[in-house]
């Protein structure tokens, strides 16, 4: 009895001091998320297939987040989509897992994957390059692998970049807007890969804007370009692999024929915990910024909500702490303000900048807020700012502006409607019956989009 005893008392012991270790490990308050075991989602050229993924290793003691990305779905799994083959790897500074881990550094350290070519977008792997500079293909310093740039000399992969590869993963973080062109770097790669026979494996991530959220003009066909490479709303609503379906399963938005397309091959490993109506904050996420002037959540919003209004006219934009500004020359912040609400734009409210400017001269910008994020129309600001400046230019800014102006215009605008009456009929443009039929584009396009969305509302 006396053996029976001890040993009983020794387990209880054992059992107690064990579950002491794990409430010491878990902070009061900290909500405990059930352990992603669902399937890994990898979406091929053609129907859709759902792959069960393979028994999922125990959950490290770490911080629980809400949201598995893409690449922590593919190292939860063994990397069962890349084991075994040599891959390239399309990135940059915000392409990193939920614990703030480059992507280089998980897919290098990952068995039986060999990680052999970095391919660097717009502002370069780094992320620290000025928009639009074009850059030379070089090393890392801190992988020794080699960088080749696809915005450059080449926009799309070459077959001597792709050469012994067997697949290129792609792990960019976009912002949900058409003009940024991380998503145009992922469908000139998949063109490249399609032709030389290079699978795609798309790591996915985030829509900052959420995955509900649509708007602005669609792309007119004679305005693609880099800047605007899918006839898409302004703003989509839809993920970087969301859009790699897109491109893979419609007949007309790679550029390869057919039956090139249809013989490619794409994996998208999807998120875990992710839904529609999620923004960034939401995530539980950090965010990385992912271009020098997108340091932030708030930047992600002005880019979409103001962005296009500043491009002619003379109105400039920014990104505080807290929310977006705008500002025009000759005008004070409250001539400005007065202005802004007199547009009666759904969800905005609009604030004087107090004190001194960001130029350090007596304020004039206006900071923006969304306060209604269900009325907000994500494009809308921009436009009428181009309606404003008209008014308050003594010329047409449009009509008078330098032919490279007008081009880079168009490509990120993508309406040749709206440059034909904003350029002959300035302030008179009926800005609100262009508003409502990009409204009535944008939710077509949404309803047509669900075939390829992969997480639910």
């Amino acid at each position: 009895m006396a053996a029976n005893f001890n040993l009983k008392a020794t387990t209880v012991f054992v059992v107690v001091v064990a579950c002491l270790l794990v409430l010491a490990g878990c902070p009061s308050g900290t909500p405990h998320a059930p352990t992603p075991t669902g399937p890994v989602r990898e979406a091929h050229v053609g129907t859709p297939t759902i792959v069960t993924s393979p028994a999922l290793p125990p959950v490290r003691a770490e911080r629980i987040f809400p949201v598995m990305l893409g690449i922590d779905v593919l190292e939860r799994s063994g990397f069962a989509a890349v084991k075994g083959k040599r891959i390239g790897l399309l990135t940059h500074p915000a392409g990193v897992n939920r614990r703030g881990e480059s992507t280089i550094d998980v897919l290098r350290r990952a068995p039986g994957v060999k990680l052999v070519a970095l391919f660097a977008p717009e502002h370069g792997i780094h992320g620290t390059e000025e928009a639009g500079k074009n850059l030379p293909d070089t090393f890392d310093s801190r992988t020794g692998l080699p960088v080749y740039s696809l915005h450059g000399k080449n926009r799309m992969p070459t077959k001597a970049m792709l050469k012994g590869l067997d697949a290129l993963v792609i792990d960019l973080q976009d912002i949900g807007v058409r003009s940024y062109t991380f998503s145009s770097a992922m469908l000139y790669a998949m063109e490249a890969c399609f032709q030389y026979n290079v699978e795609v494996v798309v790591l996915d991530r985030p829509n900052p804007l959420g995955g509900l959220k649509v708007g602005g003009p669609p792309m007119d066909a004679p305005l693609m370009s880099y800047v605007g490479a899918f006839r898409i709303p302004y703003v989509h609503g839809l993920t970087m692999g969301e859009l790699a379906r897109l491109a893979a399963s419609s007949p007309d938005v790679l550029a390869n024929p057919d039956a090139m397309r249809l013989r490619g091959r794409l994996t998208v490993v999807s998120m875990q915990g992710w839904h529609r109506s999620m923004r960034w904050p939401e995530t539980g996420l950090p965010f990385v910024p992912t271009s020098p002037f997108v340091q932030d959540f708030q930047a992600c919003i002005g880019y979409a909500m103001d962005g296009l209004g500043c491009e002619i006219g003379g109105f400039t934009h920014g990104s505080a702490t807290t929310r977006p500004f705008v500002a025009f020359p000759g005008k004070t912040s409250e001539q400005l303000k007065k202005e802004l609400e007199a547009l009666k734009l759904p969800g905005l409210v609009f604030a004087k900048v107090a004190g001194k400017g960001p130029k350090r001269g007596p304020a004039s910008e206006v900071q923006i807020e969304v306060a209604d994020w269900a009325a907000w129309q994500p494009t809308d600001l921009s436009f009428q700012m181009m309606r404003l400046a008209c008014r308050w230019s003594s010329r047409n800014p449009f009509s008078t502006a330098s032919a490279d102006k007008i081009s880079m215009f168009n490509k990120l605008v993508g309406s040749e409607a709206w440059w034909t009456a904003i350029s002959h009929e300035g302030a008179r443009t009926n800005v609100d019956a262009f508003l409502a039929d990009w409204r009535k584009s944008a939710r077509d396009f949404q309803q047509q989009s669900r075939r390829v969305w992969l997480y639910p509302e």
